[in-house]
């Protein structure tokens, strides 16, 4: 029969005191900021002289007497870091039998069968449990271990933080406070504890008290999940295959990686809500039945995806995508288009891969031209697009699944030729007809002719044209400056001080024969351009 469940309330001194703690390879990392450790103070700080206060819920597993932190560690490593700081404060003013007490109880256990002084919390992370450590004896961390974000170096931060604040509030009554902050811990700081020695039933209540809040991250959840599903064997290799691949998105912000993991299974299972990727990566609710991909499988899809995907979000990376490949993915990072990103992964794989990939950019910008590329109903589409790909290993089912985003040669000239777009589409589509190419290179700044601001000396355009038309292909220009030149505020400035600063290739002889700038004019150049743009693009 499974062990109960065991709920209690104690103090976070006698929690401390009656146990040590591992926090396993499945959890995050600590991730504090200063606004979190600064809330933490102000709370309990504030329950010091008040009376008893409620730190959260702690869920334990484990049958030995080092229990596994399945939920709780973030506020637990701050309690220790501040304990620390309060027994660094009592030796700095010889109170000896207090820091003793603090060290023995609160940051330190006795192994009796040694009588080795072991730590009462130990982190899977060599760097940040060296970094933890250092901090409880030393009350300093050696710079090799505080790389920019690591767990180690917010760590130590947080430490730095709660030290400077007992430093600031003690004053003169130092010797007092120090006692009524460990009495406070001791006695009147509390915590809720579940504690089950089965791991999967310590695990379901973490994931009920997590979903119900904004607790973790879907990346954090996802660790857990994966690493937890790990034989106990595999999992300090797994933790690290984890961190390897997960830190590649470390500087490019943590959903680009969560974004590719959905990315990946949608190359096997189709779309896939982001609301949704954890419930099927663990075969949760709906997604019961749905056909399994095995924790192993999903490891090697991830490394072995990883280099490519890595270039398409930044083509200037080693890799190995080939030059042509890498003028796409630059052109739809330039459209800020990445829902497409799963259907490049599978046309990798195929034969002629560079000429399918041609075709989906063909498509997406004659979509984004003609009519609106849209959010969901078009990543569902990408998605489906890659899972034929998939399938099939051919990119030519991936594309039939595309053709609603074809549009004819007369509607995207027409479309082009009187709609306002972005400046990034503006720009690109610019690039393209100077450079005829669909994959342009990145020259140039976007000026538009007739400035957008309201400004005098443009008396031909209304306000409303402006709000409504001034963004139409034909009122821009590629120029080789940032910024837009002095005395270009009227056309007859545009004239001497902008045209001549355009890139190689563009229109400059038509426009200088326009002896004023008007909505006429925009329109004729426009439709010029508008040509010039199919003969690239259709």
């Amino acid at each position: 029969m499974r062990a109960p469940l065991n709920a209690s309330a104690t103090t976070a001194g006698s929690l401390l005191a009656g146990a040590t703690f591992q926090i396993p390879a499945y959890q995050r990392d600590y991730a504090w900021d200063d606004a979190e450790v600064a809330e933490f103070w102000n709370d309990i700080s504030h329950a010091v002289e008040q009376g008893p206060y409620f730190l959260g819920l702690i869920i334990l597993t484990g049958e030995e007497k080092r229990k596994q932190v399945v939920d709780g560690q973030q506020r637990l490593l701050t309690l220790t870091l501040l304990a620390a700081a309060l027994r660094h404060a009592a030796v700095s003013i010889g109170r000896k039998a207090l820091a003793d007490r603090i060290y023995s109880n609160l940051l330190r256990s006795m192994d009796y069968s040694t009588d080795e002084m072991v730590p009462r919390i130990i982190l899977t992370d060599t760097k940040a449990d060296e970094a933890l450590q250092s901090i409880v004896d030393h009350d300093r961390v050696d710079s090799d271990l505080l790389s920019k974000g690591s767990s180690a170096e917010h760590l130590w931060s947080a430490y730095q933080y709660l030290r400077d604040r007992l430093r600031q509030e003690g004053g003169h009554e130092g010797f007092r406070q120090l006692g009524a902050w460990a009495e406070f811990i001791n006695e009147q700081l509390y915590v809720a504890v579940f504690e089950h020695p089965d791991e999967a039933a310590a695990y379901s209540v973490f994931e009920v008290v997590n979903t119900r809040g904004r607790q973790l991250t879907t990346a954090d959840l996802l660790k857990n999940f994966v690493l937890r599903e790990t034989p106990a064997t595999m999992r300090e290799a797994r933790y690290a295959q984890w961190h390897q691949t997960s830190g590649q998105f470390q500087q490019l912000g943590g959903q680009n990686f969560v974004q590719y993991i959905r990315h990946v299974i949608n190359l096997s299972a189709g779309y896939v809500l982001p609301k949704d990727l954890y419930n099927y990566i663990a075969r949760r609710g709906e997604f019961a039945l749905a056909k399994e991909m095995s924790i192993d499988k999903l490891m090697e899809q991830l490394q072995t995806n990883l280099p490519l995907y890595l270039q398409m979000i930044d083509p200037t990376l080693d890799g190995p995508a080939e030059a042509d490949a890498l003028g796409i993915f630059a052109a739809l990072n330039e459209l800020r288009v990445s829902a497409v990103r799963p259907l490049l992964l599978a046309i990798s794989g195929t034969d002629d891969a560079v000429l399918g990939m041609q075709q989906v950019l063909r498509l997406i910008v004659k979509r984004i031209i003609v009519g609106n590329l849209g959010a969901s109903s078009v990543e569902r589409k990408f998605a489906e697009a890659a899972h034929a790909v998939y399938q099939y290993g051919s990119w030519h089912p991936g594309i039939d699944i595309l053709r609603d985003l074809d549009h004819p040669r007369r509607d995207f000239i027409s479309v082009l030729g009187r709609r306002s777009y972005n400046r990034d589409v503006l720009t690109f589509i610019r690039r393209s007809i100077v450079c005829s190419s669909i994959t342009p290179k990145p020259i140039g700044t976007l000026q538009y002719l007739r400035p957008r601001q309201s400004v005098p000396n443009w008396s031909e355009f209304s306000d409303d044209y402006i709000a409504s038309l001034g963004s139409t292909v034909g009122n821009t220009i590629l120029v080789n400056i940032d910024r837009r030149p002095r005395g270009a505020n009227s056309w007859e400035g545009v004239r001497q001080h902008l045209l001549s600063q355009a890139v190689d290739g563009e229109i400059t002889s038509p426009l200088q024969e326009y002896s004023s700038w008007t909505p006429d004019s925009v329109q004729e150049v426009s439709s010029i351009l508008a040509e010039a743009a199919a003969d690239v693009w259709c």
